[in-house]
Order: structure tokens, then sequence, then C-alpha cells
């Protein structure tokens, strides 16, 4: 039985937490969460407390069956374009540049391995 965990509206550009994502795709829970809490990423403290949720998840949903015992394995993550703040830049002769605050939208989904 599979758990999912979102993270929507994370303000930091999809392209960047997609690196991550890609990372941990796959893996052993225990793996992965030992990947991103040493990852010199900023990225990595909001997606390993994300995992967390989902590992969370997985236990209510299994009447509070052991996530260590059980061999969870990362079997989705998939990080989506968030809302874009559009803000104005001062630049050159009078004129405003656009710039595009980006956020994302991360959905983790976990499952056992057997």
């Amino acid at each position: 039985m599979e758990a999912v965990a979102k993270l929507n509206n994370y303000p930091t550009g999809p392209r960047k937490m997609r690196l991550l994502a890609d990372v941990i795709r796959g893996m052993q829970v225990e793996k992965a969460l030992a990947i991103l809490e040493f990852h010199p990423q900023h990225n990595a403290v909001p997606l390993a407390k994300l995992l967390k949720s989902a590992i969370s998840n997985w236990e209510q949903k299994n009447n509070g069956a052991s996530a260590a015992d059980s061999n969870l394995v990362v079997k989705t993550v998939f990080v989506d374009g968030g809302r874009i703040l559009k803000r104005m830049r001062p630049a050159p002769q009078g004129r405003g540049y656009r710039v595009r605050k980006r956020s994302n939208h991360v959905t983790i989904i976990v499952d056992s391995n057997n």
C-alpha cells in the first residue's frame, strides 16, 4: 500500500528541485534520507522533511507498521512548477525588467518493496 506526501508552493525554481528529486527516485527510504541529510543543496532540507512525512503517512495507513521493517522505497517523486510571482527590476533608461520568482510543487509516493 503506497502513501503520498505533497509540498506546495515551495519558493525555489523547479529545475533546482528536480536535480534532487532525480537523485532519490527509486531509492530505499533510509538511504535517501541519509543522502538528503548531508546534501549541500538548500532544497535538501524540505525534501527530507517531505520524505519523513510520506513515511509517517505510510505508517498511519498500515496500522502503525514499522517503516524500517517494511523495506520502503521512494516509488515516485515528481516536481511541477508552481505559481510565479512577477516582480519588476529597475533597468537602464527608465525601463523595467520582469523578474519571475518561481515556486514548485513536489509529490512523493513511497511503497513497500515486497
